[in-house]
């Protein structure tokens, strides 16, 4: 689908792997120039160089870790510079377990990047695309902060604030000439969720090893796939998609609505 994106500039964090990569893919296909930010630089270039020869755009790698002042300086710099049309939110690592389990220490390492990563970065790019008129934010938040758990109690509460966020922030952005618009996706097949699905059957079972057992339930008997979560990304932040500000879409296969 053309989805009229041709000479855009994307900025997506995250970028080096499972959506973040599947996001940049797609947005390359499209014809965005892209600047892609991660902590890993090596992930970062391979996938750069291989987008910019494949699709014929630019796509510069941005070695960056967001929990620095001067790592998110440093992008928001780059992002102005380039004049950046969309930003995708999407680096996270909040790890699973209960509050007895998650020690004050590491919720706040966790909320550095995935909750106050996203608000700071966007404090900084909206500043730039007001000041253009124009501009899309693409929040990747997790339905976590729909279907509370008590085994990924960092996670449930960060994804609610960002929920909130997104609302609030988009519900008066047009005004700027900026839409804001999040996604809530459930489980998707990246390593991530290996890692979540151990933790719980951990909680669950005693045993990490039995993560699969807990797979098999999914709608479909499988995870989503990133590319299934970036097109909806590139969907919401296309004109295609041009009222729509202030809302998070739930991508899980019927999860939250089922309630189980």
């Amino acid at each position: 689908m053309d989805l009229n994106l041709r000479g855009k500039t994307v900025l997506i964090t995250g970028a080096s792997k499972g959506i973040g990569a599947a996001a940049a893919e797609v947005f390359a296909e499209e014809g965005c120039d892209l600047i892609l930010a991660a902590r890993s630089a090596d992930a970062l270039a391979e996938i750069a160089g291989r987008l910019a020869r494949q699709h014929n755009i630019k796509a510069v790698p941005h070695p960056a870790d967001l929990r620095e002042p001067r790592d998110l300086d440093g992008l928001a710099a780059a992002a102005d510079a380039a004049k950046v049309d969309i930003l995708v939110n999407n680096a996270g690592d909040i790890p699973g377990g209960s509050l007895e389990r998650v020690d004050e220490e590491t919720w706040r390492h966790a909320w550095e990047l995935k909750v106050f990563g996203y608000i700071n970065l966007t404090r900084l790019i909206y500043a730039g695309m007001k000041a253009r008129g124009a501009g899309v934010i693409v929040n990747d938040i997790g339905s976590a902060g729909e279907r509370f758990d008590f085994n990924y109690i960092a996670g449930s509460a960060g994804n609610a604030a960002l929920m909130a966020l997104t609302r609030a922030l988009g519900s008066r952005s047009l005004e700027d000439g900026i839409r804001v618009v999040g996604i809530n996706p459930g489980p998707v097949e990246t390593d991530r969720i290996v890692t979540l699905m151990k933790a719980q059957a951990q909680a669950r079972f005693g045993d990490a090893g039995r993560y699969r057992e807990l797979m098999a339930r999914f709608p479909l008997g499988r995870p989503a796939k990133p590319r299934e979560i970036a097109d909806l990304i590139a969907f919401l932040a296309s004109e295609r998609s041009g009222y729509t500000s202030g809302v998070v879409f739930t991508v899980d296969g019927g999860i939250v609505a089922r309630g189980g």
